[in-house]
């Protein structure tokens, strides 16, 4: 039964390695159900602090969940104990296949429903909290980004929660696919646009610049 294992929130913290010198990326469990909803700016996630705003949170990114199953490839990969969090995301899920998720799909995750957005870039901050050389390569190599969501109706999640697929659009766009388009495979980028509305317009738009012969 696919479920949420536990609900993750940051505070914030100095980290001179940081575009802002500070960050909300280190995520802790928290006990008992938390409230999720549609922000404006920052997190959607109550309790849940995001510094970079320009590029996190907000309405489709209020939410970011990682599957336990892929921290645990990581951990063989590592050598070492991947605790939930780590990465940055709000939910860690098992159960969930979130690379394979299409943009646009609903779920019910506690009282609340989400829709999938799109995937999760690696930036500077991740890597150095990973504290690993080479890490956004390696995360980006491997292609199992997570996925953001956007809040449809607000509600409460908390760890143990079982996690409804209400719909799934008709097209093929998978957050993999999403991911290896915008990151090592720009070729795939016009297939993009099989998600038709549930494309977010950013993306819409380096599909358009790709096929107008401009930068992506």
């Amino acid at each position: 039964m696919p479920h949420v294992l536990s609900v993750n929130t940051g505070a914030r913290m100095d980290f001179n390695a940081a575009t802002l010198d500070h960050t909300g990326i280190a995520k802790r469990p928290v006990t008992g159900p938390v409230h999720v909803h549609a922000p404006e700016s920052g997190s959607g996630v109550e309790g849940d602090f995001v510094a970079d705003t320009k590029n996190h949170g907000g309405e489709l990114k209020a939410v970011y969940a990682y599957a336990r199953e892929d921290l645990d490839a990581w951990s063989a990969e590592l050598g070492r104990d991947l605790a939930p969090g780590l990465f940055g995301e709000n939910l860690t899920t098992e159960g969930m296949d979130l690379t394979g998720a299409l943009l646009g799909e609903r779920w019910r995750v506690g009282t609340a429903v989400l829709q999938v957005t799109g995937p999760r870039i690696p930036c500077s901050t991740f890597a150095r909290i990973m504290e690993r050389d080479g890490w956004v390569k390696a995360f980006t190599a491997k292609a199992t980004p997570g996925a953001y969501f956007r809040v449809l109706e607000p509600g409460l999640i908390a760890a143990g929660d079982e996690a409804v697929l209400l719909d799934r659009p008709g097209h093929d766009v998978t957050i993999g696919l999403t991911f290896r388009a915008v990151t090592l495979e720009p070729a795939l980028l016009p297939r993009l646009l099989d998600a038709g509305d549930h494309l977010p317009e950013n993306l819409r738009d380096r599909v358009e610049r790709r096929l107008a012969g401009k930068p992506a």
